[in-house]
């Protein structure tokens, strides 16, 4: 059994990043669970550590109990979302209690531009090796969600054997990397 928590960095209603995400998870190895983490949090304010938000502590605890973690990221303004840097950040707090550190972690990203989420999971891969994250390098997944999915946000059936074989290596990366 692996268990993957989902971070989404979008938190619009038709997001072609939660689209994704649940194509992932329909594609993924019996075995594994998946549970999506709400990043509707407060601002992180370093004042708010001392009566640490229930949301916030809610983030970490998923992150803490699960064997890995799927970061997908929207692209704005050639970066990853705001969304997902403010759970980043709180999951990451206070000091000296990095939830994120030593996890198996996966950046994947969808858009209907040309050059896809590449600025964005490069903008968050330098954030998660700070963090001390063990991150996938292969494969890498810049989806297009123009030709990868369809009207009703399902996967389209051309990528499905590219998700399912990413699903696959993921699983086997957290796996390798299980303490």
């Amino acid at each position: 059994m692996t268990s993957i928590a989902v971070l989404v960095g979008s938190l619009r209603e038709n997001s072609f990043n939660k689209s994704l995400a649940e194509a992932i998870e329909t594609l993924a190895p019996e075995g594994t669970t998946f549970e999506t983490g709400d990043l509707n949090l407060p601002l992180f304010n370093q004042d708010l550590e001392a009566d640490f938000p229930a949301k916030a502590k809610e983030l970490k605890d998923l992150v803490e109990r699960s064997d890995g973690v799927l970061f997908v990221t929207p692209e704005y303004n050639r970066s990853f979302s705001g969304v997902l840097k403010n759970g980043i950040d709180w999951a990451s707090r206070p000091w000296g209690q990095n939830s994120f550190n030593g996890k198996p972690v996966a950046i994947v990203g969808a858009s209907i531009g040309a050059l896809g989420t590449t600025q964005a999971q490069a903008a968050l891969r330098n954030s998660l090796v700070y963090l001390n994250t063990e991150i996938m390098g292969q494969p890498e997944v810049y989806f297009n969600a123009t030709t990868g999915l369809n009207q009703d946000g399902s996967v389209a059936d051309d990528a499905k054997d590219f998700l399912t074989d990413f699903a696959n290596a993921f699983v086997a990366f957290i796996e390798k990397h299980k303490n």
